[in-house]
């Protein structure tokens, strides 16, 4: 077997690739941020590559992927293993499991965590087709990984451009909570559905409308732009309409800044029954945890000034949108859209928070159909006859 560095020509959809005694570690956010505001709720989130893939060009029939996975849980309760998909020439080929790695343990009644340290993980790919191929290996967007060794039985080189690259923002549900694979949470399938390049910012718990946040974005390259704000607005009470409103402006115009003409496509929230009429801050279901559950609630009311629900922020960013009617690449989609009330009758989010895998490849869905299809803000000009 070949063994070939992991490097930033093989790893897509990362800002850097830290070395540590482990191996390299993929940060969706550049040093400076973590530096400034190492909140560990945004340094736990961006740390798991949601989105990131090993892209490369080889003939091999046998790929090794070695890999130290850190996964976190509520003691009491389970949670599935995230996963590795392997994906030969745009087509699903394989899905592995992880095993081992670190296991980070959190007790929500005393709120004590604790580490139980574990070993690395070898996720072995067989039988690809024996000739020239595009691979690409999507890594677990719910699991921090240290990237250890690549082994192949045939070398392998960069790939070239796998098409536009649609920089997309959002919330633990961009992220992809409640996905069982990379390849499912629904950017992912939006992005393999318009044959674009997915570079995911969707942090869990952290999309706050952040001002670091639109500056790594006006930074990086793109074609395509989308962000979609308000959840995490709303589950944790974090402003009123005051500032939020502002807010979306400025980061509007720091992303503007760097993409002053890529189509851009602000979202509102899905459809989330507890937080449609009732404010937060979220809070945990204390009876489901003693089940073994996680469960999800809006504890508002709270305090003299209105608070912000998802229908209020609806209103909200739709006016924006219409505010900055001088910007014709600017468009606003409604979340609802790709997850709204009939969905949740039929699909119900498990924990009250997150839609499922069926959820996820939902939205995908149906959010490339809006956004790649006919005369949609990411469709490419019809060519001339």
């Amino acid at each position: 077997m070949i063994t070939t560095p992991l490097t930033g020509e093989l790893v897509r959809g990362v800002a850097e690739l830290e070395k540590t005694d482990r191996g390299v570690l993929p940060h969706r956010l550049p040093e400076w941020v973590r530096t400034r505001f190492p909140d560990p709720q945004l340094m736990g989130a961006e740390s798991r590559p949601s989105g990131v893939r090993i892209v490369l060009d080889t003939a091999a029939t046998a790929v090794e992927l070695v890999l130290h996975p850190t996964y976190a849980s509520y003691r009491g309760t389970t949670r599935p293993r995230g996963a590795v998909d392997l994906v030969v020439d745009g087509e699903d080929f394989a899905s592995e499991q992880l095993s081992g790695g670190d296991h980070v343990e959190t007790d929500l009644t005393t709120g004590t965590v604790e580490v139980h340290q574990g070993e690395a993980c070898t996720l072995r790919f067989a039988g690809l087709p024996g000739r020239d191929k595009l691979v690409e290996i999507w890594l677990p967007h719910n699991e921090t990984v240290h990237l250890v060794e690549l082994r192949t039985d045939a070398p392998v080189r960069p790939a070239g451009s796998t098409g536009r690259i649609w920089l997309h923002h959002g919330s633990s549900i961009s992220h992809g909570s409640n996905a069982t694979r990379p390849t499912g949470i629904w950017p992912a399938v939006a992005a393999r559905r318009g044959g674009v390049e997915l570079h995911s910012l969707g942090f869990g718990g952290s999309a706050m409308v952040d001002p670091f946040t639109a500056r790594v974005m006006r930074d990086r390259p793109a074609d395509l732009v989308s962000v979609k704000l308000g959840i995490n607005v709303a589950n944790f009470d974090l402003m009123r309409l005051r500032a939020f409103v502002p807010a979306v402006h400025g980061f509007l115009d720091t992303i503007r800044d760097g993409h002053p003409h890529a189509p851009l496509v602000l979202m509102s929230p899905i459809f989330c029954g507890i937080y449609e009429d009732t404010p937060g801050p979220g809070g945990m279901d204390m009876a489901a945890l003693a089940e073994g559950r996680v469960v999800f609630t809006a504890t508002g009311p709270h305090g003299p000034l209105p608070q912000l629900t998802l229908r209020i922020i609806r209103d909200a960013l739709e006016s924006v949108v219409a505010q900055r009617a001088d910007d014709p690449n600017l468009h606003y989609l409604d979340g609802t859209r790709l997850y709204g009330e009939q969905d949740a009758a039929e699909h119900p989010l498990p924990d009250a928070l997150h839609p499922d895998a069926v959820s996820h490849e939902l939205m995908g869905r149906r959010f490339a159909e809006y956004a790649f299809g006919p005369g949609g803000p990411f469709s490419l000009p019809a060519t001339p006859a």
